[in-house]
């Protein structure tokens, strides 16, 4: 089923939440409360963290920079690998992100846009639009280059497989390390809490300010058909993605960051991988770009992309 994306042509009513599919996101945003009940390790600290940056790389860089934008290039192992991380975050699929994220760009900040806040609310664009029955479809039109990936499109319908296959895992690792490294004082209860739960309504949120702060709060250094901003905090928790309009100027770059003081360890991560050639041909912006650039005109001592003019 394709999903419709024009307001004027379906019931409003589909804007009103499912409560029934949205039960899941409610539930773990309830089981928060489960830490009162588990405790505190820094074990598990470590596990929340650690699943929090290792999913968040995947929706930055796997299912934002790759299969939304093909800023870089990879082998087909390392992409479903990409895909497996950004679906554990429990964000649906990569077709399905992927073919929403591609429209916001072609309907920025207009009626058609799926998630602009500038026309629609805090509410609708950080999570409304999600829990909604009106996006619930993949629009498989918009992602012709993937559908043909079977892998993908298997992961995209089946994309509770690998949030479970993780919730999973946390529980038998803390087991494990209460059974043979007890010191450690944590538990598979506990590392199911941290490391998945409260792991996930974070990395929720985290992606979620992208849509409903970075059009709304911070500076616009290009002059852009939306209403994109440049946002620090954002890029803090999103590894680098609140660069907004950055972003929202050259779409196709692999670096958001496009000054050296712009942290973005999307960036820095994916550069490290092209080292061992677990990725290659990295879109850089232009040098015409950066001469749009309202306060800094000097472009970064980087190599320019021969596909990035």
């Amino acid at each position: 089923m394709e999903a419709p994306y024009t307001p004027e042509e379906y019931n409003k009513d589909l804007d009103n939440i499912n409560w029934v599919s949205g039960l899941p996101f409610i539930l773990l945003h309830l089981g928060c409360l489960l830490v009162f009940l588990v405790g505190f390790s820094w074990t598990a600290v470590f596990a929340l963290v650690f699943t929090y940056v290792i999913r968040m790389f995947g929706i930055t860089a796997g299912f934002h920079r790759y299969f939304s934008h093909r800023s870089f290039k990879t082998s087909r192992p390392f992409q479903f690998l990409l895909a497996w991380l950004g679906t554990a975050s429990a964000q649906k699929g990569p077709l399905w992100w992927a073919a929403h994220h591609r429209h916001h760009h072609k309907h920025a900040d207009t009626e058609k846009d799926v998630h602009s806040p500038v026309k629609r609310s805090f509410w609708w664009s950080h999570v409304g639009w999600i829990l909604s029955d009106r996006f619930k479809d993949t629009n498989f039109k918009m992602v012709k280059d993937l559908k043909k990936y079977p892998e993908l499109k298997y992961l995209n319908k089946y994309h509770l497989i690998p949030p479970i296959q993780l919730a999973v895992g946390t529980f038998v690792a803390g087991t494990l390390l209460n059974a043979y490294f007890p010191s450690l004082g944590t538990s598979g209860f506990q590392l199911l809490v941290y490391g998945f739960i409260i792991s996930t309504v974070l990395l929720y949120h985290g992606t979620f300010t992208v849509n409903s702060l970075a059009h709304v709060f911070g500076e616009r250094r290009f002059e852009t058909n939306d209403d994109s901003r440049n946002n620090w905090f954002i890029s803090l928790i999103t590894l680098g993605e609140g660069w907004h309009n950055n972003h929202h100027r050259f779409p196709s770059s692999e670096r958001q960051g496009f000054y050296w003081w712009e942290f973005d360890i999307s960036h820095y991560a994916l550069k490290i991988l092209s080292w061992f050639r677990l990725v290659w041909d990295l879109r850089v912006p232009p040098k015409r770009v950066y001469a749009e650039n309202k306060v800094f005109k000097r472009p970064p001592d980087v190599i320019e992309h021969p596909q990035g003019r």
